[in-house]
């Protein structure tokens, strides 16, 4: 091999490498938030932990103090107690859901029809959708983690209401509005189409319930699941 082949096959292989990191780092920022929420729910499983909700009170004492945490991470999850606490990100309006260990802001009256305006909302948290009512009023609370602009940002946006999959008729989700906690108790879980906006449409009137919606199946956008769930 001359000066000028060895050259040549350096920067062949070179590009061939740089290419193969670029494809597992997309790889990884797509679908890495999912996997790892799968392997700590599986984990919590294995160990039987069980996540409990701090009160108001609690919380507000603890904001006081600046001690406010994120939720348990790796570590809590593989050699910390099996009791785990969760904390609302923001008593103002956020969402947490015990089973999955999920804990998130909600950001109010976003229109599920502007694609800039949700994707915007989903890089901070769920989304709460502008035409539908808030926890404790008549009608339905229409919360949404679930749209992305691209397959490749499926993960980036989908990873809050990721494991909603595995939860179950009986499982406790907890909404703090204003201050306030409401307790809401899964009663349903149903799979539609993308152009299906009856939970939507309806949400002015009928009891109060609260509905959440994901992209189905995990990591992709071809279907919604939503879980419906009534105060408990």
């Amino acid at each position: 091999m001359n000066h000028k082949e060895a050259v040549k096959f350096v920067v062949v292989r070179s590009i061939g490498n740089f290419l193969l990191l670029m494809s597992i780092y997309g790889v990884i920022a797509t679908f890495g938030p999912a996997v790892t929420a799968e392997i700590k729910f599986k984990i919590a499983q294995i160990r039987g932990v069980h996540y409990e909700v701090q009160s108001v009170k609690a919380q507000t004492e603890e904001k006081k103090d600046e001690k406010i945490n994120s939720t348990p991470g790796f570590a809590d999850i593989l050699t910390g107690s099996k009791e785990q606490i969760l904390i609302a990100k923001d008593t103002d309006f956020s969402i947490l859901i015990p089973k999955i260990g999920a804990s998130s802001k909600v950001i109010p009256n976003v229109d599920p029809t502007n694609e800039t305006e949700f994707l915007d909302a989903l890089k901070h948290g769920v989304a709460h959708a502008k035409g539908s009512v808030f926890p404790g009023l008549s009608g339905t609370t229409y919360l949404f983690a679930h749209s992305a602009d691209n397959w490749w940002n499926v993960g980036r946006y989908n990873a809050v209401f990721y494991l909603l999959k595995d939860l179950s008729t009986g499982d406790e989700i907890i909404v703090f509005f204003d201050g306030k906690r409401h307790n809401y108790i899964v009663t349903q879980k149903v799979i539609s189409d993308p152009t299906d906006i009856s939970f939507l449409s309806q949400a002015q009137s009928g009891e109060e319930r609260l509905v959440l919606q994901t992209c189905w199946p995990p990591g992709t956008t071809w279907k919604r699941l939503y879980i419906l769930a009534e105060p408990k």
